[in-house]
């Protein structure tokens, strides 16, 4: 619709400024939902208003108003008619949006929470639109979001110094890089998306960016460093699903596919944050996809500087997930024996710390049947792709496990 993008944009503003003014973030979030449907509704056919920003405000105000007057017409109507009058053009804070942002990503919630209320406090989508895109009933997603609104309830929505920011962008970061993941992997066979969540999660990422600049000066080099692996990830994404719906390794993909522009900033990006400090999670799983995108061709991929990342990877956020991961780059850098002598290592120690139950991972069978493959083990290859493909939880996923296991059986006979 017109105005679409503009109503996403001033939407955690609105929000900003309406809580402010009612003292309630829940009873504000409400109002002003109500508010983008009326622009929905009416823009399209009456136009975008002189002072969009000024409306939308106006327009919630008056939903409080109304919603105030019939709970007790006599008791509020002094504070209802102060309400409904706002001074000439509203103005907010340049934080109000990061304000927003961190307060619906807030660490008391669940990661489910804080990404179906981001995504309707910030990213201005209905209850219904976050239902169709997680594939739940309305009425699911419509008591999360009230139990995310209730959790939060009586919490400042403004940030109390910058010790308080850096508490808090950490739980930012990881709803936004959930939101985003929660798009990557999803394909036309499990998600019929109206909402490209992918797009939304930089969208926001851009946002929070913007803002910490304006209030500390900087962008943030983790924040810059997940919004560049994104953008790098993203610009794949046209080339990772094929006509059928199946996944399209890594290697195998038509690169002439991959959206440059989003690559080039993407690669710019990690290239200026990287250097600020000791590197974070997310600036480094920035470098590695930098690396892959950056490769004319699979076989140009630098394997070798792939391994020494996860390796760094692994001192900054150990975890067997991590090592799983650096055994596939150490498979291509050194060989299959040095990668499969190190998941059978990872395996023994996640088994002596008590963690055997990471063994039953989705990718475990798949990486040891990469591995296998490339060892030239195509009878033990295909029956770990079996593994892989009961266990995996996507649909495209299960898909390309089986018929790598077929064609691997098809290649012995």
């Amino acid at each position: 619709m017109p105005g679409g993008d503009l109503l996403r944009e001033l939407t955690p503003q609105v929000v900003a400024i309406v809580t402010r003014r009612c003292g309630d973030f829940d009873t504000a979030e409400d109002a002003v939902q109500e508010a983008l449907i009326e622009a929905v509704r009416t823009w399209p056919e009456r136009g975008i208003p002189e002072q969009p920003l000024g409306w939308l405000v106006t327009t919630a105000v008056r939903r409080l108003v109304d919603a105030k007057r019939s709970e007790s017409r006599r008791r509020d109507r002094e504070r209802a008619d102060h309400l409904a009058e706002p001074e000439g053009q509203e103005t907010y804070a340049a934080d109000d949006s990061l304000d927003v942002l961190l307060l619906c990503c807030h660490p008391s919630l669940t990661p489910a929470s804080a990404v179906a209320l981001t995504l309707r406090a910030v990213g201005g989508l209905t209850t219904r639109e976050i239902a169709h895109a997680y594939l739940v009933p309305e009425k699911t997603m419509a008591q999360r979001i009230s139990r995310a609104k209730a959790t939060i309830k009586g919490r400042s929505l403004g940030i109390d110094g910058t010790a308080d920011l850096s508490a808090r962008i950490p739980a930012m970061l990881k709803v936004l890089y959930l939101l985003f993941n929660e798009g990557y992997v999803a394909t036309e066979g499990d998600h019929l998306q109206r909402v490209d969540l992918c797009a939304e999660a930089i969208r926001l990422a851009r946002l929070a960016r913007t803002a910490l600049s304006r209030i500390t000066g900087s962008g943030h080099g983790e924040l810059g460093g997940l919004l560049a692996l994104m953008l790098l990830l993203d610009a794949r994404r046209p080339a990772r699903i094929d006509a059928h719906g199946a996944v399209v390794p890594l290697a195998d993909q038509d690169r002439s596919l991959w959206r440059s522009e989003a690559t080039a900033e993407g690669v710019d990006l990690i290239g200026r944050v990287i250097g600020s400090g000791r590197p974070g999670t997310y600036q480094i799983q920035a470098a590695i996809a930098a690396l892959h995108n950056r490769a004319r061709s699979a076989e140009e991929t630098d394997w070798v500087q792939i391994t020494a990342l996860y390796g760094l990877l692994e001192e900054v956020a150990p975890g067997p997930v991590v090592t799983l991961n650096r055994a596939v780059a150490v498979g291509y850098a050194d060989g299959a024996g040095p990668a499969l002598a190190l998941l059978n290592e990872l395996l023994r120690s996640c088994a002596d710390a008590g963690d055997a139950g990471f063994a039953d991972h989705p990718r475990v069978p798949a990486v040891r049947a990469h591995l296998l493959e490339l060892a030239g083990d195509l009878d033990g290859a295909a029956a770990a792709y079996d593994l892989a493909s009961v266990r995996a939880t996507n649909l495209a996923e299960r898909r390309f496990l089986i018929s790598k296991a077929a064609v691997l059986r098809d290649a012995r006979r």
